[in-house]
């Protein structure tokens, strides 16, 4: 809808990429943006991805994943088939989503989501093992991970304080792993982003 007849439109598609049979892959809606895909990503059969989609690298889409406009994938994400992505959404590095999974707001890096409308489910301990995070590592995002969504104490502090609690511990703030997603985190919630996948306030307990 945003097309104007005679602009100049552009699709980038890096190296070492599989695309497979009726993926459909459609160039940026203006003369001024692009749509990208990076390096070795595995596009399986009846995929769409929509104009003006930012693809990082090593990702892999299942089966009739369909990614509406503007969505960012970072890198290391795997979904399963078939999942919708609803347009403006971020996908985070190393994140993993269901199979049947309609998102419509973002994922956040290293996390798992899944169901209509897909909620966190935790964090992808899987993907995480099979791209070399260290067991240390592991540890760390889980046990921020917990203080964040699955607090023991639900009346003790709202969202942001826990967040901010996570970042200023001593053990878990210098830990870059767990910085890199609590920047996932707040920067889902910047002027113009989606705001996170909802959660299920779990006790630890």
């Amino acid at each position: 809808m945003k097309y104007k007849l005679g602009d100049e439109c552009f699709l980038d598609i890096g190296d070492n990429n599989e695309i497979r049979e009726f993926t459909s892959i459609h160039r940026s809606s203006k003369s001024c943006d692009r749509t990208v895909i990076g390096d070795n990503n595995l596009i399986m059969g009846s995929c769409h991805i929509a104009h003006d989609c930012k693809i990082g690298n090593n990702n892999i889409f299942a089966n009739s994943s369909l990614l509406a406009g503007h969505v960012i994938v970072e890198d290391y994400v795997h979904t399963g088939g078939p999942t919708v992505v609803h347009q403006f959404c971020h996908i985070g590095s190393f994140s993993f989503i269901g199979g049947g999974s309609v998102v419509s707001q973002d994922v956040p890096k290293y996390m798992m989501v899944s169901g209509d409308r897909a909620e966190l489910r935790g964090l992808n301990f899987e993907g995480l093992r099979r791209c070399g995070f260290q067991v240390t590592e592991i540890k760390s995002l889980r046990t921020a991970y917990r203080k964040i969504f699955m607090p023991s104490n639900t009346n003790s502090m709202g969202f942001d304080e826990r967040l901010s609690e996570v970042e200023h511990s001593e053990d878990l703030g210098s830990v870059p792993a767990v910085c890199s997603m609590l920047r996932s985190i707040r920067d889902s919630f910047t002027e113009n982003r989606r705001g996170i996948c909802k959660f299920r306030q779990w006790s630890s307990s």
